[in-house]
């Protein structure tokens, strides 16, 4: 079936902007999908011009999710997902993934960009097994997206809390943290957080287009040391191989040695 989720009290909606290049946009671009702007398209090819390797950055980081739900489904056998930060829908979405793994996979959504919402009906699709929801709430609204997420999941069974290039959205780090925290408190044991973001110290050139790109006017994306993203896992266990370049993350063994990338990330469990 397909369930179509709201957080309690009205969400506040705010009108596409298509004069000014957006981060999801962007993102969509890069990952090869359709549902952007020109303005998105010519900010991601000036982007991509100063820095060619944001593509293999932004597809690399979703191979990386799929990486990280195979191993949730499969070997874990988690059946639920929070995914915060959806972004637009593509290939491979979280419910595409664990469902066809799991049938009965329950997944959430939570976003609060309009576009996003616009294409929340087409991202609701489910097999009839299982269940997806679509939250519109911000990151910070931690209260919101548990209690809309309880409408759909069962958050007394173990539940996997995913926040794939999203944290960087949030420009105070200590909020960020607390924010992780809340979130993974409202989780039961057994529960699992994958987290990727972009990161400081890998390429001088990517922090170098980012950090120009921040000053554009357009919604900003700040870069962090590895040390600050490995510690929004402290008090969880991390898995092997830790917090890494996120194509050194159980890479294919078929698969040629990957190079390192300002992208970082890891998996950990909920004691």
């Amino acid at each position: 079936m397909t369930d179509y989720a709201t957080s309690p009290g009205p969400a506040v909606h705010q009108t596409i902007d298509t004069s000014v290049p957006h981060s999801a946009r962007i993102w969509n671009y890069w990952l090869g999908g359709k549902d952007n702007y020109p303005v998105d398209e010519e900010a991601g090819d000036a982007y991509s011009a100063v820095f060619p390797g944001i593509v293999t950055i932004a597809r690399s980081s979703r191979a990386f999710l799929l990486r990280n739900l195979t191993y949730l489904v499969t070997e874990v056998g988690i059946r639920q997902f929070l995914d915060i930060g959806t972004g637009l829908p593509t290939v491979d979405n979280t419910h595409e993934v664990t469902q066809r793994l799991a049938p009965g996979a329950r997944i959430v959504y939570v976003d609060h960009d309009p576009m996003v919402l616009a294409h929340a009906r087409a991202l609701l699709t489910s097999t009839p097994e299982g269940a997806t929801a679509y939250v519109d709430a911000d990151l910070s609204d931690v209260d919101r997206i548990l209690a809309a997420a309880a409408e759909t999941l069962d958050l007394t069974r173990p539940t996997a809390l995913i926040l794939s290039n999203i944290l960087g959205h949030v420009a105070d780090y200590g909020q960020a943290r607390a924010t992780v925290s809340r979130l993974m408190d409202g989780l039961p044991s057994g529960s699992y957080l994958s987290i990727n973001d972009g990161s400081r110290g890998t390429d001088a050139g990517f922090e170098q287009a980012q950090d120009a790109y921040n000053e554009t006017g357009a919604v900003p994306y700040f870069l962090r040391p590895v040390d600050e993203i490995t510690a929004f896992f402290d008090g969880l266990e991390l898995l092997e191989p830790g917090v890494v370049s996120v194509p050194f993350w159980r890479p294919d063994p078929a698969s040629a040695t990957p190079d390192a990338i300002g992208e970082h990330g890891g998996l950990a469990r909920k004691p």
